[in-house]
């Protein structure tokens, strides 16, 4: 594994810290000011795309405050390095409790792209049927929705 790849798993590792912690200094350290943070897969109500650190970070701390779910952990299914020596692909569960339904293991994999020790680009490909399950809530399809399904996967 290159050094360079190495940092983006460092990165990746202190990003899943900053999640369990629901830590928003750390969230504002680990992205670029020009970060961007996709989510390919989404649902009504739910973003596919976030641009600039302080956009990101807002989103994901009201999250945290609109929420009833806690991540505990993270568990890796598999990590794979790209051509790109600054990109990794993962697929994990972030496992946690949710006060409206329990424990919970929510499924998504992450394209991370880092430089200089900061994420620069992020899709994570998040199971929203599971996060909308997770919260206790049906995920709809558009003419279904009536509000948005907010979650959040820092």
């Amino acid at each position: 594994m290159s050094q360079q790849a190495t940092g983006a798993h460092e990165v990746l590792e202190r990003l899943r810290r900053a999640a369990v912690n629901q830590s928003v200094d750390d969230m504002s350290r680990l992205y670029a000011v020009d970060a961007i943070h996709e989510f390919p897969f989404t649902a009504p109500g739910f973003p596919s795309r976030l641009e600039g650190r302080d956009d990101i970070v807002n989103w994901i701390a009201a999250g945290w405050k609109a929420n009833t779910l806690t991540y505990e952990r993270y568990r890796v299914l598999a990590t794979y390095d790209t051509d790109d020596p600054e990109t990794i692909i993962v697929e994990q569960e972030a496992i946690g409790t949710s006060a409206s339904t329990g424990a919970f293991a929510l499924p998504n994999i992450v394209v991370l792209t880092v430089r200089n020790g900061q994420i620069v680009r992020l899709r994570d490909y998040v199971n929203v049927l599971a996060a909308a399950a997770a919260i206790g809530r049906e995920a709809r399809t558009p003419s279904e929705a009536s509000g948005p399904l907010s979650t959040s996967d820092g």
